[in-house]
């Protein structure tokens, strides 16, 4: 995405058309328009031939774009568990990844980031029924590997809106969800981490049309990305005008809900419930 947005401003400051650009590297209009969305994979003899055609003769300039064309084409470390994921999950693992600002609203269950590894293998099984326990596992695996980023030194902020329903809706046994929100009141303590819990009480709220996730990144040129998961499919939003819309039922949910020192009391008390 890095490279495919670095490479559309390159052209757009030419004046050059993207069939133009296509013509470059014998290819069509649409793969370039699907190069400068990071859809697909990068060659490095078209990175040249467009560089070239953008009028980039700068030696480190060139090779800088040319070395982020080969990361781009290196498979991530969530490749080796795409056997157990829909074909759509690993693109949004990478995003993730990359992101300095998660922003998130859940209601059916508690997002993946949060789920201990006990509540993670309740819901996967619940998701996964009839796969074998080599597989579970290894959906299992991937989750709570993804959590390690939110813990590292170079965490991202992630902000959080839990609706109660999450809470209430038991995934596993009695342990598993006093466990599970034990968790939640002990990560919701993390400086990076801010979670609030959108109570019953309030009645309807901005995020009826259901659960969704907005990815930030550290890079300017990077967009803002809404992901939203279907049943059989996910979204990826990447609209100005998109992503607004959602920014701002996000921002309602934050307002409307307990700050996280409130919603960490609202958790103690469905813990002692328990």
């Amino acid at each position: 995405m890095l490279l495919g947005s670095q490479l559309r401003r390159l052209r757009e400051a030419r004046g050059i058309t993207r069939e133009a650009a296509g013509y470059s590297i014998r290819a069509s209009e649409s793969k370039i328009s699907r190069m400068e969305l990071g859809r697909v994979s990068f060659k490095t003899r078209d990175v040249e031939d467009l560089l070239t055609l953008y009028g980039i003769t700068d030696e480190h300039e060139r090779a800088s774009l040319l070395s982020l064309a080969r990361e781009a084409n290196v498979a991530g470390w969530w490749h080796s568990y795409s056997d157990v994921l829909p074909s759509w999950f690993p693109t949004y693992v990478g995003l993730e990844g990359a992101a300095s600002l998660i922003r998130a609203y859940e209601v059916q269950f508690v997002h993946g980031l949060l789920q201990t590894e006990a509540y993670a293998r309740a819901v996967v099984r619940r998701g996964m029924k009839g796969a074998s326990a080599a597989d579970i596992d290894k959906r299992v695996a991937l989750r709570l590997e993804r959590q390690k980023y939110l813990l590292s030194d170079s965490a991202p902020e992630f902000h959080i809106v839990l609706d109660e329903a999450a809470l209430r809706r038991p995934y596993g046994d009695r342990e598993v969800m006093r466990g599970q929100l034990q968790h939640l009141i002990e990560i919701s303590q993390r400086p990076n981490v801010r979670l609030q819990i959108m109570p019953f009480g309030f009645g309807g709220h901005s995020g009826e049309s259901g659960a969704f996730t907005i990815l930030s990144f550290p890079e300017s040129d990077l967009s803002d990305v809404v992901y939203l998961e279907q049943l059989t499919s996910a979204l990826y939003l990447d609209k100005h005008e998109d992503v607004t819309q959602y920014e701002k039922a996000l921002k309602e949910l934050q307002q409307d809900s307990p700050g996280p020192d409130e919603s960490r009391d609202l958790l103690r008390g469905l813990l002692q419930l328990s």
